[in-house]
């Protein structure tokens, strides 16, 4: 493996000699800003927090009704028990805001990187097909409020294609570079997990806590498993930028590269989940100078050890609506 990166390394090195730009007018006449001026990590988590920001659904329940239901933008029901809810330690009162964002398709998962990613049993990560990413959080004046007894979601299943009788429930975490893990959740609703079942056109799902939520299955697939390195454009890593990769014939996952050797300059799958022979497409993203995105996708059949580079040169500059029907429009 480490022969294999120091030979990828060789050819990227080679291949930025005559790409990168060589003066400060080069940089003026011929990257426009956008290819030679890679944006700050800075300024890619705020184009990440504003996509989360755009998506957010704002509610309000009073405690004293009791259980209120909330439906969201795509018809999903929420219900909240208002009896069950507490701030700093004590029963609530009064009024509740309610903060919710719900994610279906792969632009939404790419802008706000909150992908499918799912932790298998031995501690690997393979990707999830989803019925629904969910966040749900409630504040009280600003404090947060913590409920003790379960939530309970309706999701119509034809927002992701149909039922799906595999489904499971899956709890997320972020990392410290801003990346989502599911974990599966167990133990039900009155212990610390929780459960999904469908019927009817509707999957339920009933869990104890308030943050990130999923209801997914792993992806399948019979064929031998390999690891792909890819090699960003120059000037870019994995705080100014990511890498997704998106299986061709599935709408609702997408996968992202969140492993990063700044030795080598490469992203990683390091987990060996990727099927050889898959048809997919690797799509490079990162901010542009302008509240919008730079992008290019590459049409991949994975090979063992496959090996991918991006290109200063290929970026295209999008608004957040043009790269939306880009990553929406893939097979």
């Amino acid at each position: 493996m480490k022969t294999i990166k120091s030979i990828f390394k060789t050819l990227i090195i080679t291949a930025i000699t005559f790409t990168s730009c060589e003066s400060s007018d080069d940089r003026d006449n011929d990257c426009d800003g956008v290819v030679c001026n890679p944006a700050s990590a800075a300024e890619f988590q705020n184009l990440k927090e504003n996509a989360r920001e755009a998506l957010k659904q704002d509610f309000q329940l009073t405690v004293e009704d009791g259980i209120t239901t909330l439906t969201t933008a795509n018809g999903v029901s929420v219900s909240i028990n208002g009896a069950c809810l507490t701030v700093n330690g004590s029963p609530a009162t009064g009024i509740i805001d309610v903060e919710l964002i719900e994610i279906f398709d792969k632009a939404n998962m790419l802008k706000t990187n909150r992908t499918t990613l799912g932790t298998l049993p031995g501690g690997d990560k393979a990707m999830l097909l989803t019925g629904g990413e969910f966040l749900i959080e409630a504040f009280q004046n600003g404090n947060e409020v913590v409920t003790n007894c379960p939530l309970e979601l309706q999701i119509p299943s034809n927002l992701t294609g149909g039922t799906d009788p595999a489904m499971e429930l899956w709890t997320g975490r972020v990392d410290e570079n801003d990346n989502i893990t599911w974990d599966e959740m167990e133990g039900g609703p009155q212990g610390m997990g929780g459960e999904v079942f469908s019927e009817g056109g509707q999957y339920y799902a009933f869990f104890n806590d308030f943050g990130w939520s999923n209801v997914d299955r792993f992806y399948n697939d019979p064929r031998p498993k390999t690891t792909i390195l890819v090699a960003p454009p120059a000037g870019y890593d994995n705080t100014n930028s990511a890498v997704y990769i998106s299986y061709d014939g599935e709408d609702t996952g997408l996968a992202n590269m969140d492993v990063y050797d700044p030795v080598d300059g490469l992203f990683s799958e390091h987990y060996g989940q990727i099927p050889i022979g898959l048809e997919c497409h690797v799509i490079f993203a990162a901010p542009n100078d302008t509240g919008g995105w730079v992008y290019h996708i590459q049409s991949v059949t994975i090979a063992a050890n496959d090996q991918i580079m991006f290109n200063a040169g290929d970026l295209i500059s999008a608004t957040d609506a043009e790269l939306t029907s880009a990553i929406n429009a893939l097979p």
